[in-house]
């Protein structure tokens, strides 16, 4: 059968862009449509624009530090629009390097929304065209809860615009992006509550970690309401959001974020006339190597809801691509994926933690380092960091490594390293520490 494309990617995001340039560069006509913006979730409203935040508000606590420093800093303010903007013209410059990749590598870039509209055919802009291969690349969205007045917050979508920042806000989640923006906020002077269904932040990390950034971030000022689920959410006369919770509790701020989750974009996309029964949270059901039940129908990154990152989104789509188009097949490797929350301070983690490695291996040792970063000792910030190493006992070799403190996601990615390879704590424990820094801790651990 003849085509217009050999390849056809809905969804210019990090996981789309990768693949279709790859594709392209074996030699395949490749097109791809974006309703929004190319660069995706990540780019454009998502991990980058939130560390520029991140790196932003820290300066509160490098300008309140300086001082021990010998640094006398006059008038200090800080200006939000500042801030927003050229964050924002960031954005827009790495919007037009990815438009600019995709032209390079002669990717045919389709504006508007596209869905499937039968076998290999793809609807977009009122007209109809066909593919070899489509690739569903249309990420995930922020969730909002089904309680009455839900609409009166926001999501990590339409933070990044607002026009001042409030007094003080309500954060309802207790994820990733729920405590970066706690983070950020609070640094920026605003009043934060973080209200939490459970009685623990951050499901999955290992407990130590989760519990060591609730003290540190109770002892900054942010306040926790654990245990609290919202019932429905009332805007006042003033402008202002009451939340309702179970129990009769209600709490005020001006403004609402919900920061609970994310679940896939695969609605209204034709998936279901074709035959493709999603998953309860809406997700595309794919094999190892991102293929669905259809042959020529393929779907990467979060809309499959496998691993919610960038980096491996990227590499399902390049691995994709790879097996359609070029003479190397292969599938993504989901074992010992690092990752890191940019909280104050951040936080990062590879492997095993110690509830999961004693549940799984039984005989483990624990190593830790405790203390206090030079940095804040000279500035008499009490801020501790925390180190774990994670050792299965039987091998001596390193199952998981954590760490909160600051610089923890630097240090931690040559650490992955370390722990994907398989080396033992003996390997490490032989490795001469490099004085004076945080990371020295990592090889004087006994």
């Amino acid at each position: 059968m003849s085509f217009d494309y050999d390849y056809f990617v809905i969804g210019a995001g990090s996981g789309g862009v990768r693949s279709a340039r790859i594709a392209a560069g074996h030699g395949a006509k490749v097109a791809i449509a974006e309703e929004y913006r190319v660069g995706g979730t990540c780019v454009i409203r998502g991990c980058v624009p939130k560390k520029l935040l991140v790196i932003g508000a820290h300066f509160a606590e490098d300008l309140e530090d300086a001082r021990r420093y010998g640094w006398t800093i006059k008038d200090k303010s800080f200006d939000w629009p500042t801030l927003r903007d050229n964050v924002l013209a960031d954005v827009d410059r790495l919007n037009a390097n990815y438009q600019s990749t995709l032209d390079s590598h002669k990717v045919e870039t389709h504006r508007g929304r596209a869905t499937i509209a039968g076998p290999n055919q793809i609807s977009i802009n009122g007209k109809q065209v066909t593919a070899r291969h489509i690739l569903v690349a249309t990420g995930a969205r922020p969730m909002v809860p089904d309680v009455p007045g839900a609409d009166h917050g926001i999501t990590s979508n339409e933070i990044f615009h607002l026009e001042k920042l409030p007094a003080s806000a309500i954060i309802c989640g207790a994820g990733y992006i729920a405590n970066e923006f706690a983070g950020i906020l609070h640094e920026l002077g605003v009043e934060v509550t973080l209200v939490v269904r459970s009685d623990t932040l951050l499901r999955g990390w290992d407990r130590s970690l989760a519990d060591r950034l609730l003290a540190i971030s109770t002892e900054k000022g942010i306040h926790f309401r654990l245990n609290t689920k919202p019932q429905r959410i009332e805007k006042l006369d003033d402008g202002s959001i009451r939340m309702h919770c179970e129990g009769g509790k209600a709490l005020e701020a001006d403004m609402l974020l919900w920061a609970i989750g994310r679940e896939p974009n695969s609605s209204g996309l034709g998936l279901e006339a074709l035959g493709i029964e999603l998953k309860a949270n809406g997700a595309i059901p794919v094999d190892a190597a991102s293929h669905t039940k259809l042959p020529w129908l393929h779907a990467v990154g979060d809309v499959t809801d496998r691993v919610q990152l960038t980096p491996v989104a990227i590499r399902e789509g390049h691995a994709l691509a790879d097996t359609l188009f070029g003479s190397t097949e292969w599938t993504v490797d989901y074992d010992l994926i690092p990752s890191a929350v940019f909280s104050h301070p951040p936080m990062a983690s590879v492997g095993m933690t110690e509830s999961e490695a004693r549940n799984t291996l039984g005989n483990i040792k624990i190593f830790t380092s405790d203390f206090r970063p030079m940095k804040n000792v000279f500035s008499k910030r009490n801020e501790r960091s925390l180190y774990k190493l994670v050792v299965d006992a039987s091998t001596d070799r390193l199952v998981g490594a954590h760490m909160i403190g600051p610089d923890a996601p630097e240090i931690l990615q040559a650490l992955a390293i370390a722990v994907k390879a398989g080396l033992t704590k003996a390997q490490v424990d032989q490795t001469i520490a490099l004085h004076p820094t945080m990371a020295e801790e990592l090889v004087l651990m006994r």
